[in-house]
């Protein structure tokens, strides 16, 4: 809890030194005020029972700390706002560094560790400047209650003895207040996540259609309500729980004042204390509550948030993922070899890949078929190195992909994956991120359009290739014209997703896996002889369940449970009639028939 204390602290400091020195000096300031006026009053109050007591400058000092006592915090919420801010850019720009920096899926697909990622970015990126807040507000109560006990010491030592252990069960209280906040965050972070879920579906454009179509609002309506009725019971927790608090916590409060304030009285009829004696004794009671109850709420805020911030520093402090020995990259000359690759996402689950033994030589274009479940995208996902061989190895050129720069590799691979984006920005950038670096070539753009078959689409847009491609997120410079987004039917998005694909020239390695699952008979024909002009030369994984878009390709490799069950030509493969002739001829019957 220590050091995630100072490192919060640390990240304020290399943020905003200069903020954080002033909200110091500007606490110290709030804290003495109180002080002084109490001190001011008590001097006022005894001046004016004398007579021929000057009292002007007592009375204009007081009015002076009193428009302080106004002034200073509002000072200080201002400087928290702007604290808050730069503590708030600069974590969230490291988090998403830091999530930027997992090469691999592992993470992302691990739901325990999503769900520390969610709480990280929703609470941790605040974590800082809560904590120095927390702080600042705990040092504030310490000085005020400090500088009002050494009065009422003073003035009765044995009332101190007893505001002193009232406030003991009051502190302890809040401190297990903190922790069930926290906990309970924590535990309502993936109901959060469910009902944010089933109220996207209700309004998603995407979802929309089936929505309406299966009558579905209904179920997930009530989806929706379910958690979200389980996340008002975890806060209502809590507010009873803060109920019982702050109503034992004021009781106590209460009746050591009541207690004082009849002590006091007593005195000062008997003599014991002056009227600014009682003025003082009166505020400096008030003060230590209100100092003694501000603590304890900023310790409490202080607990949860080095809790909550304890998620930001899991995923920013966290090692690496997948290796990376930086080794360069060259073209492809040889090929690709898969060595006795054995894969599977978890000890505890089954095995995907078992034993996989495959090369795909340089300038050849080898394609992949079989069963939903036989391993095709985890075989994909370990060509791109988003996982490593769990057994086994995979050679670029015969070195093996783990010694190999990741970004190199990657820059060198070119994919359509089944699960395309749709990305919510103009149609060129659309295609451009394919190579960011060269975003901005308009030329490349669309000569990779027409590989694909979409530039007549995009063309023909309202803006051309600058249009919108979404009917929710507009561009800043067409927010006021409606007409500007258009939404694309998935075939269209596919080419999309095909030109992105062939805007990265540079690749030595093609993967397509399924680009042509949502075509015409028609588009697929065309679009397979523009691929296969594409292609020739070049090394290519081509992955289709329509048997007769693969036929063309130098080898075709058959997986099954994780196995190869059959590899050769399309020829000799019908020829062995095994799985893959028995397949082609399913297909090849339902269009006959």
């Amino acid at each position: 809890m220590t050091t995630s204390l100072w490192a919060a602290i640390a990240i304020a400091w290399s943020c905003a030194a200069r903020l954080l020195v002033v909200r110091v000096l500007v606490t110290l300031a709030a804290s003495g005020a109180p002080i002084a006026v109490a001190l001011l009053m008590k001097t006022t109050l005894d001046r004016l029972v004398l007579p021929g007591s000057p009292v002007l400058a007592p009375v204009l000092l007081l009015a002076t700390a009193m428009a302080l006592m106004v002034l200073l915090p509002e000072v200080g919420r201002y400087i928290d706002g702007q604290l808050q801010r730069a503590v708030n850019l600069h974590t969230r720009t490291r988090l998403y560094q830091a999530v930027n920096s997992f090469q691999g899926l592992r993470r992302f697909e691990d739901p325990r560790f999503h769900d520390r990622l969610m709480l990280a970015a929703e609470t941790g990126p605040q974590g800082p400047s809560e904590v120095v807040i927390s702080s600042l507000g705990i040092a504030s109560g310490a000085v005020v209650v400090s500088g009002f006990l050494v009065t009422i010491g003073l003035l009765n030592p044995w009332l101190l003895l007893v505001i002193c252990v009232a406030a003991i069960p009051a502190m302890r209280a809040e401190l297990r207040l903190s922790q069930l906040r926290a906990g309970i965050l924590t535990q309502l972070g993936h109901a959060a996540r469910r009902e944010f879920f089933y109220a996207n579906l209700m309004t998603s454009l995407t979802a929309v259609k089936e929505v309406r179509l299966y009558g579905l609002g209904q179920l997930f309506g009530g989806r929706m309500v379910s958690e979200l009725r389980r996340i008002n019971h975890g806060y209502q927790q809590i507010g009873r729980r803060e109920l019982w608090v702050q109503a034992v916590h004021g009781l106590i409060g209460a009746a050591v004042a009541g207690g004082g304030l009849v002590w006091a009285v007593l005195a000062a009829q008997s003599g014991q204390l002056s009227i600014g004696d009682v003025s003082m004794f009166v505020a400096a009671i008030a003060g230590v509550q209100g100092g003694i109850t501000s603590a304890i709420n900023y310790a409490g805020r202080l607990h949860a948030a080095m809790l909550l911030f304890a998620h930001y520093r899991f995923v920013v402090d966290g090692a690496p993922d997948l290796t990376d020995e930086g080794q360069p990259v060259g073209p492809l000359r040889h090929g690709i070899e898969l060595r006795d690759v054995w894969f599977r996402y978890n000890d505890d689950l089954p095995w995907v890949l078992r034993g996989v033994n495959l090369t795909i030589p340089a300038g050849q274009a080898v394609a992949l078929v079989g069963h939903n479940g036989a391993g095709k995208s985890t075989l994909v996902k370990l060509l791109c190195r988003f996982y490593s061989p769990t057994r086994g190895s995979i050679t670029w050129d015969g070195v093996d992909l783990g010694q190999l720069s990741i970004v190199e590799l990657r820059e060198r691979v070119s994919a359509v994956f089944q699960d395309f984006m749709h990305y919510e920005i103009s149609a060129a950038e659309n295609i451009g991120v394919g190579d960011v670096s060269k975003l901005d070539d308009q030329h490349r753009i669309e000569a990779a359009a027409k590989m694909s078959g979409s530039h007549d689409t995009l063309s023909q847009l309202p803006q051309g290739y600058a249009t919108m491609l979404t009917r929710i997120y507009m561009d800043a410079d067409d927010r006021d014209e409606h007409t500007t987004g258009v939404e694309l039917s998935g075939g269209q998005w596919q080419r999309i997703a095909l030109a992105r694909a062939l805007f990265r020239r540079d690749s030595d390695l093609l993967i397509l896996d399924e680009p042509s699952s949502g075509l015409d008979p028609e588009a697929e024909y065309e679009l397979r002889a523009r691929l296969n002009e594409h292609r020739a030369g070049r090394t290519s994984l081509l992955i289709s369940h329509r048997l007769g878009a693969v036929r063309d390709a130098d080898m075709v490799v058959v997986l099954s449970d994780g196995v190869i069950a059959e590899q050769g030509s399309h020829d000799e493969l019908i020829e062995s009639e095994g799985t893959y002739s028995r397949l082609f001829d399913l297909q090849a019957e339902g269009y006959r028939a």
